[in-house]
């Protein structure tokens, strides 16, 4: 998967420096005692069940039971993310996206600036939607590795990883976009919450300029410095080579011709894109079948032909048996959550201690908790929103900040909860254990600026 730059290539081996003794320390402790993500998801399982149990009191039959009829329940969502990552693959190895990252990348000549413009482009990708920024986040960081000498190939999927968190703060964040749906599940609670009034707002705004500049920086530093052992990208397990259309044998048949057609391609490209402007001129509104919808026949038209992109998708299915494994044992996890009130307690033990000013802060900290259990955005709403806003109503607390504190929690979280990390281990063939140590380290500075907002933002106004 990867080699170790030999401490004798270097003409001067230096020792490490505080920042890198902070990140082996993590690195270490990941790599000791980590699990493997499906390992991980058991045995959240397993402590679920322990705890709706001994706290909740409920019988482990009735637990069982919730667990078993909730296992299935997210099977619809666990079939649009793995559209929208296999599809999102496609689109972000299109040619034209091929040519724009490879520009970016031959303009990049050092490991840490290599590290900057993951960053960079995996947060710019993730504000502008989560699933593209996932992969094209990836899909950089192997490009840099490649072209680049000396690059730490786990720090730099770690930081293209880290660019997600600014989906909370994105044009694709979950909760906004849910609250400021006419006849969304808790409208008769708190009413529409215009985009204006999250991830439009001042506060918001500041925050993700923050996060951009600030996170790129760090993911730097914690580069290995000239002359300390650095562990590369093992370039016989990947190719950067551009996308080839590899037609069939037989080119001169009807059906090679039906199967290379960029005639076929453009028609039904623009007849995909052609429902995409109704929808919105009749006032339709975003969700993730539309984002799939959308994706799907930008990278046809992008691919240019149903050949070539069917040889693409192949590649892009790879990427999705993670997903595909591990998001019912979530849905169980969440099934119990909800079903025993283990949910309830954990958010009532914050939302007891708190003042109007003080709320959306909790609501970011049991947040942060609750999404190791239910990591999906939409799912952790539906949980934990009742709960938060219902004690936001009854403290007179600001809705849409306690609601921003909810998804805030959520991507931060993100930065640790191996459910999302997934995406980034397909795409660079590594292990969950060789990444985590270092965005355990991310998500300390991205949990100081997501707390210092929330309060500011709480007690400012």
């Amino acid at each position: 998967m990867s080699k170790t730059l030999d401490r004798a290539e270097s003409p001067a081996v230096k020792r490490p420096g505080g920042m890198q003794k902070v990140t082996g320390f993590f690195t270490e402790l990941m790599r000791r005692y980590l699990p493997d993500p499906f390992v991980f998801a058991i045995i959240l399982t397993i402590l679920t069940v322990i705890l709706a149990v001994v706290i909740e009191g409920q019988s482990i039959t009735d637990v069982t039971e919730a667990w078993g009829k909730g296992f299935w329940s997210l099977l619809a969502f666990t079939t649009q993310m793995a559209v929208i990552l296999a599809m999102g693959y496609v689109l972000a190895n299109a040619p034209v996206v091929e040519r724009m990252l490879n520009a970016i990348v031959s303009r990049v000549e050092t490991p840490r600036t290599a590290v900057i413009v993951a960053t960079l482009v995996g947060a710019v990708g993730s504000y502008l939607n989560w699933g593209f920024g996932l992969v094209i986040g990836g899909i950089i960081a192997k490009k840099l590795s490649m072209h680049v000498k000396g690059v730490h190939y786990p720090l730099i999927i770690a930081a293209a990883y880290s660019g997600f968190t600014m989906y909370g703060l994105g044009l694709s964040a979950t909760i906004p976009m849910v609250i400021s749906t006419p006849g969304h599940p808790m409208e008769k609670q708190m009413g529409l919450i215009s985009l204006a009034e999250t991830i439009f707002s001042l506060p918001m705004m500041i925050t993700a300029a923050v996060v951009l500049v600030t996170l790129p920086l760090l993911n730097a530093v914690l580069h290995p410095k000239p002359g300390q052992p650095v562990t590369e990208i093992d370039r016989s397990l990947h190719s950067n080579a551009p996308l080839k259309v590899m037609l069939e044998t037989d080119a001169d048949t009807f059906a090679s011709k039906l199967n290379n057609s960029w005639i076929l391609a453009w028609a039904i490209g623009i007849l995909g894109m052609g429902y995409v402007a109704v929808h919105f001129v009749r006032g339709g509104g975003v969700d993730l079948n539309l984002i799939n919808f959308f994706i799907l026949f930008l990278g046809i038209l992008l691919l240019g032909t149903p050949n070539a992109y069917l040889r693409q998708l192949n590649e892009g299915i790879k990427t999705i048996s993670g997903i595909i494994l591990q998001f019912p044992f979530y849905a169980g996890i969440m099934a119990i959550m909800a079903a025993s009130g283990l949910v309830v307690t954990i958010s009532g033990v914050f939302t007891s201690i708190s003042t109007p000013e003080t709320l959306p802060f909790w609501g970011l900290i049991s947040s942060f908790l609750i999404n190791f259990f239910a990591p999906s955005g939409g799912g952790h709403w539906m949980i934990q929103g009742p709960f938060m806003i219902d004690a936001a109503n009854a403290i007179g607390a600001s809705t849409a900040q306690t609601s921003m504190s909810v998804m805030l929690g959520n991507a931060w979280n993100d930065l640790v909860q191996p459910f999302w990390i997934l995406p980034a281990l397909a795409l660079s063939k590594l292990k969950l254990k060789d990444i985590m140590g270092y965005t355990v380290i991310m998500m300390f500075w991205v949990g100081i600026i997501y707390i210092a907002a929330i309060l500011l933002w709480g007690f400012l106004g």
